[in-house]
């Protein structure tokens, strides 16, 4: 048996894994909070293995290695933002969102959330929200079966809208029998496949170039290896300026308004849990862009061949097929590594899934067109919805020459600069009423459309001031919420027991000692 044969192997272990997971699920699941929050049961590993798992996706393996292959190791200020966003949102929102959501009328989506956070009785939040997550949720969920159909297409030689097809059918079919607890177990699952494989390949490619050879490799290839290992300049030399550090730091912001991200919290079982996942998720995060850094670099020198361009997403791919290519028992292993890949690719497809589907079924369809619909027919329509979204993400996706890292990069910037700013502004400051809310959603959203689609004299703003959208566009959504609640009639005296009784752990969850805690 070839290697090729033994890879499809693991290959297909992997995915009838993933869907034994989700048919084991399936029963369990009775109405839309099963399946959109697991019933708030999560475990602290498992909260936070899925929620890193969840955040990273295909960019984490293909993305960001092929930046810095490509570009030098100035690309790693991306890494350090979300490693300082990841660290961030785990102190600042995890606690406080999960108690907010449950005393806000026991909150199962980021829109509901913000609609009974500000007692939206019009239900325009709802609706804003909705939409936000639908459009910027499409190009995401499009991002990550790209980068699905483009490892098939490396590894097997598929044609790329077969090697889409499968992986498409795969995710959708899990998330749509298992829903929530099934997409976090089996994040939990690929969170670990991911981390392994991320340590070892790199490893053990360095140790094949030596330490010795790296710099003189690097050189080879045509590059200035003291400009490719310089934190402030390309590998061409080309020095980085403010802004374009500012940008890549900026990716930091996206966190706070992640709802795939978020979601998490929500659903932990207690407090006690969110402290464990705390440290679980930032040490997971940190050591997993660490060392796709290094994947990176290492490949530099490891695979000197490949070139700039769409192919550079590929080294890691590359890096595991090169290394585990000497016999059949290696040739399985090296399969299980790319399972890895698969896996930072489906547990951040499947999480996206999940979140649209729960913004048109339980915000739009429950909660505006029908709301005395059964527990029943809500969930009916979640799993429909989830096929739906995936066909539509599935013909975006269909241009394979699209890349995994602008996709991802429009839709958090996107997605951070609507919800970040009200996110936080809603868990931190009182004075914040429906209007701040409303005001900084639609000017978050519609800052990053025009500053990265709509062409003024044949650029656009990213084109021509070279700034991240995430960046204005969260600064603008931060100051429409503040300026906009201030020039409005302050919360009543209702909304600000609420948030009085979640700062103080009151009515959230919480038991004695916790709120005890809470008040102190």
């Amino acid at each position: 048996m070839s290697n090729t044969a033994w890879i499809i192997i693991a290959f297909a272990c992997y995915l009838l894994g993933m869907l034994l997971i989700g048919f084991s699920y399936m029963k369990r699941t009775k109405n839309s909070e099963d399946f959109f929050l697991g019933g708030r049961g999560l475990s602290g590993w498992v909260a936070a293995l899925s929620a890193q798992a969840s955040d990273m996706s295909g960019w984490l393996l293909m993305g960001l290695p092929g930046a810095v292959y490509s570009l030098g190791t100035g690309q790693i200020w991306i890494a350090v933002g979300l490693f300082i966003g990841t660290a961030l949102n785990w102190i600042f929102v995890a606690k406080r969102l999960r108690r907010y959501t449950i005393r806000a009328n026991n909150s199962l989506t980021l829109p509901k959330y913000l609609e009974n956070r500000f007692h939206d009785k019009h239900r325009v939040l709802l609706l804003i929200s909705s939409v936000a997550i639908l459009i910027f949720f499409l190009v995401y969920t499009a991002s990550g079966l790209a980068a699905g159909g483009k490892l098939f297409n490396s590894v097997f030689g598929f044609d790329y809208k077969v090697c889409l097809t499968i992986g498409t059918i795969v995710i959708l079919s899990y998330t749509f029998m298992g829903g929530f607890m099934a997409v976090c177990v089996t994040d939990f699952i690929q969170g670990l496949l991911m981390l392994v494989g991320v340590i070892t390949v790199p490893i053990i490619a360095f140790m094949l170039v030596g330490a010795g050879n790296v710099m003189d490799n690097i050189s080879a290839t045509g590059v200035d290896s003291k400009a490719y290992f310089d934190l402030f300049s390309s590998a061409d030399g080309t020095s980085y300026t403010f802004v374009d550090i500012i940008s890549q730091l900026g990716w930091a912001l996206g966190y706070f308004g992640m709802p795939h991200i978020i979601v998490r919290f929500m659903a932990i079982k207690n407090e006690k849990e969110i402290k464990k996942s705390k440290v679980i998720g930032i040490s997971w995060c940190a050591l997993s862009l660490a060392f796709a850094c290094i994947i990176g670099i290492v490949g530099r020198a490891y695979l000197p061949k490949l070139l700039d361009g769409a192919s550079s997403e590929n080294v890691f791919i590359e890096m595991i097929q090169r290394v585990f290519n000497n016999d059949i028992g290696i040739a399985f292993i090296g399969g299980i590594f790319l399972c890895g890949i698969l896996a930072a690719i489906m547990s951040t497809a499947d999480s996206q899934l999940l979140v649209t589907a729960s913004s048109v079924s339980e915000d739009i369809y429950h909660s505006i067109i029908n709301k005395k619909a059964s527990a029943k027919k809500v969930l009916l329509v979640s799993r429909l919805t989830v096929m739906a979204v995936a066909v539509t993400a599935y013909i975006i996706a269909l241009d394979p020459n699209s890349s995994v890292m602008g996709l991802v990069s429009d839709a958090w910037a996107g997605l951070g600069a609507s919800f970040g700013p009200i996110v936080l502004m809603s868990l931190y400051w009182k004075r914040t009423n429906l209007a701040g809310a409303v005001a900084g959603i639609s000017s978050g959203a519609v800052t990053v459309i025009v500053w990265d689609y709509i062409k003024f004299g044949g650029k656009t703003l990213a084109d021509t001031t070279g700034l991240y959208s995430l960046v204005i566009g969260f600064a603008i959504s931060l100051a429409a919420i503040i300026i906009a609640s201030l020039c409005t009639k302050a919360p009543s005296e209702e909304i600000l027991k609420e948030f009085a009784d979640v700062k103080n752990g009151i009515d959230c969850g919480c038991d004695e000692q916790e709120q005890t805690e809470a008040a102190q």
